[in-house]
């Protein structure tokens, strides 16, 4: 094929380096991949789940069950690190999230797609490697939770004019260093200020900066804008279940606290789900404040 190729005129290799980058910009990514669904229960399918992965050499970061039948793993490598190292806030990509979710009789596996969200998060490489190894763990039946979007519409994402894009994240709080930030941020964790408790931290090769990812349970009814199953129970409604968009994270990136604000990042998980009507935006509409005021103050934050 080689010999081929350099035989070629440099006109006509131009001509096929166009058509394969048409063909890579048609490509429609979906937010998550369906691994397996099947019999069994979530603490068997969980437990071989972990198994699976570590043998893939993704070591788990951290793990925590958002309501009754279903169970997150969060996981990390050092090629998810290094290439969340090499952009801004590309800490946000530095752990892929895998769900194990009871639906009626079967149980199933699902995670994050990493291509999908290196995209999202505009890091510098698609994580191709990454997608290997968790097919190889946990199986690629499909990808799921959206119609799809091209690479270059995800590099540009957000829901609708006038909404966040990913380069406008919320500023929680600010510190005088990096280590009095991740301190704040811990502390704020451990007391469960604003029903915010900590799951995983991953810390970020070469740089100061420290992803955490977090789980927000209301204190009471009056407060469950921001609780993560009210929330999953609003938009989380078709067949294929989207938990793996859970937990929600907060970004320490040199002295400041961000977290991407809730219109984009519930969006990147459902960017198709409607506007207004049943299971829409509108049944969450003020979860996006809520959420970002319980985060600010599990940052140590003003309110």
């Amino acid at each position: 094929m080689r010999p081929i190729l350099k035989r070629l005129p440099l006109a006509a290799l131009f001509i096929i380096f166009l058509i394969n980058t048409a063909l890579a910009d048609d490509v429609l990514l979906k937010p998550f991949v369906l691994g397996s669904r099947g019999p069994g229960s979530v603490a068997e399918k969980a437990a071989a789940v972990k198994t699976a992965l570590t043998a893939q050499g993704l070591s788990i970061a951290g793990e925590y069950s958002p309501y009754p039948d279903a169970d997150v793993i969060v996981v990390t490598n050092e090629a998810l690190q290094n290439t969340a190292a090499k952009s801004e806030h590309g800490g946000f990509g530095a752990a892929v999230r895998v769900s194990v979710t009871k639906v009626k009789d079967e149980v199933q596996v699902a995670y994050t797609n990493p291509v999908y969200m290196s995209n999202v998060y505009r890091m510098q490489g698609d994580l191709a490697d990454v997608s290997a190894k968790l097919a190889a763990a946990l199986g690629g039946k499909e990808e799921f939770g959206a119609k799809g979007l091209t690479a270059k519409k995800l590099r540009s994402y957000h829901y609708m004019m006038g909404m966040e894009y990913f380069t406008d994240p919320s500023v929680l709080a600010e510190y005088g260093s990096f280590e009095e930030a991740t301190a704040a941020v811990e502390a704020g964790l451990a007391a469960g200020k604003g029903g915010v408790n900590k799951v995983y931290r991953v810390d970020i090769p070469g740089k100061k900066e420290a992803l955490f990812g977090v789980a927000m349970k209301a204190a009471s009814d009056a407060d469950k804008y921001m609780d993560d199953k009210f929330i999953m129970s609003e938009i989380d409604f078709r067949d294929l279940k989207a938990t793996a968009h859970l937990p929600y994270e907060m970004l320490v990136s040199g002295n400041k606290v961000y977290a991407l604000y809730a219109r984009f990042r519930i969006a990147e998980s459902f960017p198709d789900l409607s506007m207004m009507g049943k299971n829409s935006f509108m049944n969450i509409m003020k979860s996006p404040e809520a959420i970002r005021k319980s985060l600010t103050q599990a940052a140590g934050g003003k309110k």
